[in-house]
């Protein structure tokens, strides 16, 4: 484990360039959003939890994190061709059934953006909106993936003009009584 997460460190230093160019280059499509989903399966499933707390966080707009599989409990109710949807879709041990969730979302006119493996060609059919990142091993997906879902939320508060060091209404701590 400590070889991979050297390894990990270096594939985001080199990458970093690249998704940032990535995220800036879809971003006008996404700032004005009022509500955002982001959905993942798995490991994939606390990214999407965070992604959506730091969109909500920092750019004030109403994003929810789901897991990809309790789509048909709710969530999906609210996709159509203007609700933004954040899927991550690495190529993992649960890839086939993400990527099914991904379909049923396109099929309902999803606004998708997609994070997904290099090389994945299924993606790129689904939406122009893809930022693909190296395969690394699965129990790293966690760490490489957080990068472009926090970067998105980054740059959407940023081209809104928030003050994403300074959120309003909170505290950098929490104190309990």
């Amino acid at each position: 484990m400590g070889k991979a997460l050297i390894d990990i460190a270096g594939v985001i230093e080199r990458e970093l360039p690249r998704i940032q160019a990535d995220i800036k280059e879809l971003i006008d499509n996404f700032y004005d959003c009022r509500d955002f989903l982001f959905v993942g399966r798995g490991l994939s499933f606390p990214i999407a939890l965070e992604g959506a707390l730091k969109l909500k966080e920092i750019s004030y707009i109403h994003a929810e994190g789901y897991a990809s599989g309790e789509l048909k409990h709710g969530p999906i109710a609210l996709i159509d061709k203007e609700m933004p949807i954040l899927a991550l879709v690495p190529q993992d041990d649960v890839y086939q059934k993400s990527l099914s969730n991904v379909e049923e979302i396109k099929a309902r006119q999803g606004r998708l953006i997609l994070i997904g493996t290099e090389g994945d060609s299924h993606l790129q059919r689904l939406t122009d909106d893809v930022i693909f990142l190296p395969k690394v091993p699965d129990d790293m997906n966690p760490i490489l993936y957080t990068i472009p879902a926090q970067l998105l939320a980054y740059e959407i508060a940023s081209r809104r003009g928030c003050d994403v060091d300074q959120p309003r209404n909170l505290a950098k701590s929490v104190t309990v009584e």
